[in-house]
C-alpha cells in the first residue's frame, strides 16, 4: 500500500501531533543547558524550570503598587481589544463581501479598491492611526480592523462568486428578491467560510495587536513584553509568548468546534 493511502490511527495521530512539540522542547532544553553550563548567569535561554517558576509567580503574585495581578490584567486588556477588533472586521467583511459577490455594480465599484487596500502594509499606517486617533484604544482597534478586513472581504466575496449560479436562478424563479437571495441563499453558504477566514486571520490579528500595544499602551500582553525586554527578562517574555500562543490555539479550536456544530454539512476539516 502506498503511503498516501495510509492513515494513522487515533493513538498514532496523537503521538505524531506531540512529536514536533517534544522535539522543540528537547532542543530548547539542550540549548539552555549548554549556555548555562558556560555561564550560569546567562539570560538568553533560561532553563525550563526557571520559566515554569516565573509563570507561577506571574499568575499568582499581585503587583505591589496596584494590588492587581498584572498577568491577568494584561490578558483581559489584550483579549478585549482583539475580540472587538476581530468582531468589527468580521461583520464588515461579511457585509461587504456579500455585496461585492452578489451585486455587479458594487463589485465594479469596490473590488479594485479592496484589492489595492489589501496590498497596503498595515504596520506602515500605524503612525498615521496614532496621529489621527491618538494613543488610546481606537487606534489599536483600527489597526486590527484595517489589518484583516481586506482579506476577509476578498475571501468572502470570492466564496459568493463560487456559489453555483443555478441556486440564484431557482430562487429568482420562485420570486425571491435580491434581499431574500442574499439572506436565504448566499448568507448560509458563506457563514462557514466566514468562520474559517476568521481562523486564518487570528495570527495577523495578534501580530497587529501586539505591535500597537508595544508602541503605545499602558497595559496588555504586547506592552508587557516590550516593557521587560530592556531588562533581558527572557523568562517573563517566554512566559507571555507561550501564553499568547495558547490563547490563539484555544480561539482557533473554539471556532473550529463552533463551525462543526453549526454547519456540519460544510465538511469542516480538522486543520
Amino acid at each position: 500500500m502506498r503511503w498516501i493511502n495510509r492513515t494513522p490511527g487515533r493513538a498514532a495521530a496523537f503521538c505524531l501531533m506531540l512529536l514536533p512539540f517534544a522535539a522543540l522542547f528537547i532542543a530548547y532544553a539542550l540549548g539552555s543547558e549548554a549556555r548555562l553550563a558556560d555561564n550560569p548567569q546567562d539570560k538568553l535561554l533560561p532553563a525550563p524550570s526557571k520559566i515554569a517558576e516565573t509563570a507561577g509567580r506571574l499568575i499568582t503574585t499581585a503587583d505591589r503598587r496596584s494590588g492587581e495581578i498584572l498577568f491577568w490584567k494584561d490578558t483581559f486588556a489584550s483579549l478585549q481589544r482583539l475580540g472587538l477588533g476581530v468582531a468589527i472586521a468580521a461583520v464588515t467583511g461579511l457585509i461587504t463581501g456579500l455585496a461585492i459577490g452578489l451585486f455587479p455594480y458594487v463589485r465594479a465599484a469596490a473590488s479594485g479598491f479592496v484589492s489595492v487596500l489589501s496590498m497596503v502594509p498595515p504596520l506602515a499606517v500605524l503612525p498615521i492611526l496614532f496621529i489621527v486617533f491618538g494613543l488610546g484604544e481606537v487606534s489599536k482597534l483600527a489597526l486590527v480592523v484595517i489589518g484583516i478586513t481586506p482579506f476577509l472581504i476578498r475571501d468572502l466575496s470570492q466564496r459568493v462568486l463560487d456559489i453555483p449560479s443555478e441556486l440564484f436562478v431557482k430562487a429568482q424563479t420562485l420570486g425571491a428578491s435580491s434581499t431574500v437571495i442574499a439572506l436565504r441563499v448566499a448568507l448560509p453558504l458563506v457563514m462557514p467560510r466566514l468562520i474559517q477566514s476568521v481562523r486564518l486571520s487570528l495570527g495577523p490579528a495578534w501580530l497587529f495587536l501586539i505591535a500597537s500595544e508595544a508602541i503605545a499602551a499602558d497595559g496588555g500582553l504586547g506592552y508587557r513584553i516590550f516593557l521587560v525586554r530592556r531588562y533581558l527578562a527572557m523568562d517573563v517574555i517566554l512566559t507571555y509568548v507561550i501564553w499568547i500562543t495558547l490563547l490563539a490555539f484555544l480561539f482557533d479550536f473554539a471556532l473550529r468546534r463552533l463551525s462543526q456544530r453549526l454547519f456540519p454539512w460544510a465538511g469542516e476539516d480538522s486543520l
